[in-house]
């Protein structure tokens, strides 16, 4: 039984659900007054070793650790406190609570990170330890791997190190913290002997690097069952000895094999020092790369923002960068649902760019693209995505937030820009993100100050589709659109994504549980049944949550962990909301009938 129990009140929160537990600490999900989520973890005081406790001020060291931690990258502390019941004595502290997917999680489904994205997520890692080893005292992390760190959706994909349980000054002999359940195999060989220190963590940071490019972690062999952490780690070591990490095969840089060969080499005297020399070598390689294609840049007199590989000088202010994604991927097969639309873009579109010569014989005529238009949440911009991976086209994805500045605020010439771009890397699928922000209905102005904006956007879309470029908008609010836009040889199809229905749900589930750790008793029909309301991104989410709750006590995802998230989980979207969508669809499909639409042929 736990010491906590649902809607009890803790330092005014109440408590929703426990998350996972041991011998001596709870971890549970709270909420405030507003219903925000916290995390709060408890600590049994009577039943701790009295290592992990700071006797001069009898808080548990993780509390204090914690405290003193300020970093974007590492779960923040928001309060703590203790109380006393007559079972015994407890203390706690509340972190910000997150969501997203755990790197283990993204790992599992794409089986190999991209070497930029790897990157990315390994510099803010190494950020984030970095801070810890610059602490007075010097602070390891002592237990960095893929299961205690998330890429998190509610702070831009920044990657956030989840767990600080084993926080600790340098340790050599006597170790402040359980070992018990520590992964060996992102853990340098010294640790067999308890020397956790700085060169632990950068071996440990390495190896998460190691597991993003491959999918697997180093010397990933299956270790005997039921030992102690020094029997795995003596174990592992004695193979390592033997079996040297292949590196050289690796497809990556030259940098990143030099970082792997010498941040996971199994002997510490010759093992990178800290992780400071990581930093200094991207950093340093990064800024040469910088200067070189700046010095390229002028040498040439480009003055055009946007490349082929759509970047450009990022000293620029109104600088756009364009990621131009190139033709791959599983298409239409990780969506889960929308059959009648997929149905439909096949008949109508997708047979048509598989097939040029039934094109040219039949002589169709291409409309420029179409309108996903819904409820938030659906899926639309995904969608587009697939779908150019379904038609092999390269895909360009301008999002609202991004550009709308340099758009609707910005010179008519980066339109211009933009669509030329695009035809440099025809065949082509562009989808505008929010749709609604960038052309708006002119009617509605009280001015003309975006007009020009606008006009050269409706200029540059006539009949685009003949130049390769296939365009897919996506808008919430397909009402705010400047009618315009709405008309045949511009966005010529105007399509309603819905909510997904109880077979999409179910597919939904599925989807998202493909690949990560299940127990057999999911039920995804039932799952199914009591989402009625919800949106793809509200499965999503609750998968995600179920999926980090395993994770915290390394369990296969239940339905309990399910059930728990879904309790936890409200819909999205309200009832007069979505009765404000069925009379936008109206409105829509009326538009999309006077529009009389075509199918689209070889012009791509």
């Amino acid at each position: 039984m736990s010491v906590l129990n649902r809607f009890d009140e803790i330092d005014g929160y109440k408590v929703q659900s426990l998350i996972k537990s041991n011998l001596y600490t709870e971890t549970y999900r709270i909420e405030d007054c507003n219903s925000t989520p916290y995390f709060l973890k408890l600590f049994i005081v009577g039943k701790m070793p009295s290592k992990l406790v700071n006797h001069a001020t009898g808080v548990v060291k993780e509390i204090e650790y914690s405290e003193t931690i300020r970093h974007r990258n590492i779960i923040s502390h928001i309060a703590h406190g203790r109380f006393e019941r007559p079972d015994g004595a407890y203390q706690y502290y509340i972190t910000n609570y997150f969501n997203g997917q755990l790197l283990t999680d993204k790992i599992a489904v794409e089986g190999r990170i991209e070497e930029a994205q790897a990157l990315t997520i390994f510099r803010k890692i190494l950020d984030a330890v970095n801070y810890l080893h610059q602490l007075n005292p010097v602070l390891c992390h002592n237990d960095l791997d893929v299961s205690n760190i998330i890429i998190s959706d509610t702070d831009k994909g920044e990657p956030v190190i989840i767990d600080l349980g084993h926080l600790a000054p340098r340790s050599s002999g006597n170790v402040d913290f359980d070992t018990s359940d520590l992964s060996p195999y992102y853990h340098a060989d010294e640790s067999r002997v308890n020397i956790f220190d700085e060169q632990g963590d950068v071996f440990s940071v390495c190896a998460v690097l190691y597991a993003m490019l491959t999918g697997r972690s180093p010397w990933d062999i299956r270790l005997s069952d039921g030992g102690t952490y020094k029997d795995l780690m003596n174990e592992l070591h004695s193979y390592r000895k033997s079996n040297p990490l292949d590196v050289k095969s690796l497809n990556v840089s030259e940098k990143v094999r030099y970082i792997l060969t010498n941040g996971l080499c199994p002997k510490i005297y010759d093992r990178i020092k800290t992780v400071q020399e990581i930093i200094n070598m991207l950093d340093g390689s990064s800024e040469e790369s910088r200067q070189e294609s700046s010095a390229q840049q002028k040498q040439k007199g480009n003055d055009d923002p946007f490349s082929s590989r759509g970047g450009g000088s990022s000293d620029d202010p109104n600088q756009i960068n364009v990621e131009v994604k190139r033709g791959g991927g599983n298409g239409f097969q990780d969506i889960a649902g929308m059959q009648g639309l997929k149905d439909m873009l096949y008949k109508q579109v997708i047979f048509v760019l598989k097939d040029r010569e039934l094109a040219e014989q039949y002589r169709l005529t291409p409309p420029n693209g179409m309108l996903l238009y819904g409820p938030p949440g659906c899926g639309k911009t995904f969608f587009a995505e697939k779908f150019a991976e379904e038609t092999g086209l390269n895909f360009i994805l301008i999002k609202a937030s991004d550009l709308g500045s340099s758009f609707v605020h910005g010179s008519q010439s980066k339109i211009s820009k933009l669509f030329k771009l695009a035809e440099q890397n025809a065949p082509v699928v562009v989808c505008f993100d929010e749709f609604d922000a960038l052309v708006p209905d002119r009617s509605s102005w009280g001015g003309e100050h975006q007009s020009g904006e606008v006009n050269e956007f409706l200029s540059q879309m006539n009949n685009c589709s003949k130049r390769g470029i296939f365009i897919v908008a996506t808008s919430n609010r397909p009402d705010k659109i400047d009618p315009a836009v709405l008309r045949t040889g511009r966005v010529d199809k105007l399509v309603y994504v819905p909510m997904p229905d109880f077979e999409a749900r179910k597919e939904m589930f599925a989807l998202y549980l493909k690949k990560r750790p299940v127990s057999d008793d999911i039920d995804v029909a039932k799952l199914a049944e009591q989402t009625d309301g919800y949106v793809a991104s509200d499965i999503a989410y609750i998968v995600n949550d179920a999926a980090m709750t395993a994770a915290f006590a390394r369990q296969p995802i239940s339905m309990v962990h399910l059930e728990t998230s879904l309790a936890n989980t409200r819909p999205s979207l309200r009832k007069e909301v979505m009765e404000s969508y069925d009379r936008i669809r109206g409105a829509m499909e009326d538009c999309n009938r006077a529009n009389n639409a075509r199918v689209i042929v070889s012009g791509l």
